[in-house]
């Protein structure tokens, strides 16, 4: 069964839900897919975190991140703010992404992340600050 598929049949098998956090997990495999919910329903889910591990990144130089995380920018075009590389860490061989510029309204800036790591995580939150 491909990921999707494994995501799907999870998905199912949790039904409608909202406010209890629960995980979903898809594994095919040399992907890991994770994924902390907190509201489900017909039309959508909420997330507060997901991830995606893949074998094919494991030992991924900065430049091989480098690309994986512009073809990402270029694709991750429904978000609210558009999301861009804004750090590099070659020690750590991590590079992080955030939305440019945040969104802000009122006393709340809120912002996604996205980190691309070697080891092959990369990892999507929402951040908000008052």
């Amino acid at each position: 069964m491909s990921l999707l598929e494994e995501a799907k049949q999870a998905l199912a098998g949790l039904g409608n839900f909202a406010g209890t956090p629960h995980a979903l997990v898809a594994v095919d495999g040399g992907e890991r897919l994770e994924c902390e919910l907190t509201t489900l329903d017909r039309v959508g889910c909420e997330f507060t975190r997901f991830s995606l591990r893949a074998d094919r990144l494991s030992a991924a130089t900065m430049d091989q991140l480098k690309r994986v995380s512009e073809a990402l920018a270029a694709r991750l075009t429904y978000l609210l703010e558009p999301i861009k590389p804004i750090e590099q860490d070659a020690d750590q061989c991590v590079i992080q992404m955030r939305s440019l510029p945040p969104q802000r309204e009122a006393d709340v800036t809120s912002y996604y992340e996205v980190l691309v790591r070697r080891g092959g995580e990369l990892s999507l939150c929402r951040w908000m600050k008052a």
